[in-house]
């Protein structure tokens, strides 16, 4: 764990801005700093574990479009990306593609400092060498023809538009990546992104639909296992899945979750040293998608043996008439011990607990929608 061992930071990206809580690794109290950047539509945060002390934001106004911003004290400072991540130009007589946001920010392993990947909507893959100052495009990706089909319009994806997210980097072997599209599905690379293949064996598609095309697939959230990174989770659009690699099948380990629950929803969250155990955070998946707690009951569900069986964890959260949820981005851990598990809702609230789901606070209410929650631990020289 770089920076210092007696401090947490917990990131809060929402549609107003950002906001930062502190606390020491006993997290019974919070002090919070904010907004940060108020007005910009904050769609991540992420603090470098490498250094404990550089921020890079992805923002959104209005009326200036897309961009980056990056501090290196923590948040007192911020410059704007000199060019931030952005599609190669067309050629002349063939439409191009224009970045609307960028969505995920992953940071290279300690071997690459400097070192970002970003993902956009729509879907693109972008890397930085020089702290997020510089971004160039995976043009092998980017502008594949047949990646492009895969990806599909503005139109498709989710509500708030296409996205690629889910940067997982093998901690293993830098060269090893995964990426998820929404759409166009899960896909790998074993050469740092000169090339990709699909990823979708055991996946299931909204009925209808032919399952051996990429662009139909919708992963939501994919997440590995640091310590065993062999196994990876996802939670899809159509249900919860584990991997085993050196397999290529997903298996449907949301199956395992109570009927009346279900296994629709977006945020996935892995075990930092176990790789038996995850939390989710489901959503109402009936017809209609509304995009709730189902019954207005918020629950998170965690599994101690892979999948295999779920527990509901729910105590001091709301019992009735929450109508909130959780995006993908917007549930963490922070690889204390015990672990600390954080999300945030649609309606603004910062949820904790410092006991692996078994109880949860509310630290933070009244907050824009939240779009993401990161942790953090800031080093000694930076606070």
């Amino acid at each position: 764990m770089n920076g210092s061992e007696g401090t947490i930071m917990v990131l809060v990206a929402t549609r107003k801005g950002a906001w930062f809580f502190h606390s020491d690794t006993a997290r019974r109290t919070w002090r919070v700093e904010g907004p940060q950047l108020l007005g910009q539509i904050v769609s991540h945060a992420v603090l470098d574990p490498r250094d404990g002390r550089t921020l890079l934001a992805a923002a959104r106004t209005g009326h200036l479009g897309p961009t980056l911003f990056r501090s290196t004290d923590l948040g007192r400072h911020w410059l704007e990306a000199v060019q931030p991540p952005a599609f190669a130009r067309a050629p002349q007589g063939t439409a191009g593609r224009t970045v609307d946001h960028t969505f995920w920010l992953t940071p290279a392993p300690a071997g690459e400092p400097g070192c970002w990947y970003a993902g956009t909507s729509p879907q693109g893959l972008f890397r930085s060498t020089d702290g997020g100052v510089h971004w160039t495009p995976f043009s092998c990706l980017n502008d594949d023809p047949q990646y492009i089909r895969w990806m599909g319009t503005v139109q498709d994806g989710t509500p708030d538009g296409p996205k690629l997210h889910s940067i997982i980097i093998d901690p293993r072997d830098p060269a090893h990546l995964y990426i998820g599209m929404s759409g166009g599905g899960v896909h790998e690379s074993r050469d740092a992104g000169r090339s990709f293949a699909p990823l979708l064996n055991g996946l299931e598609v909204v009925e209808g639909f032919d399952r051996a095309d990429p662009s139909f697939h919708d992963p939501h959230c994919i997440r590995m296992c640091p310590s065993a990174p062999d196994r990876l989770y996802q939670q899809n659009h159509c249900g919860v899945y584990r991997l085993d690699r050196p397999g290529d099948e997903w298996v449907r380990i949301g199956r395992n979750m109570p009927a009346e629950v279900g296994d629709i929803g977006f945020p996935l969250v892995v075990h930092p040293r176990d790789a038996e155990r995850a939390w989710i955070f489901p959503m109402d998946g009936t017809d209609v998608w509304p995009r709730t707690s189902p019954g207005g009951r918020p629950a998170v569900y965690g599994t101690r043996d892979g999948g295999a069986s779920w527990q509901r964890l729910d105590r001091g959260l709301p019992p009735q008439q929450a109508w909130w949820t959780v995006k993908r981005q917007s549930m963490c851990a922070d690889g204390l011990d015990p672990l600390g598990l954080y999300f945030g809702t649609t309606s603004g609230e910062l949820w904790t607990s410092a006991d692996e789901g078994e109880h949860w606070q509310c630290i933070a209410r009244h907050l824009p929608e939240i779009l993401a929650v990161e942790t953090g631990h800031p080093s000694a020289a930076a606070t």
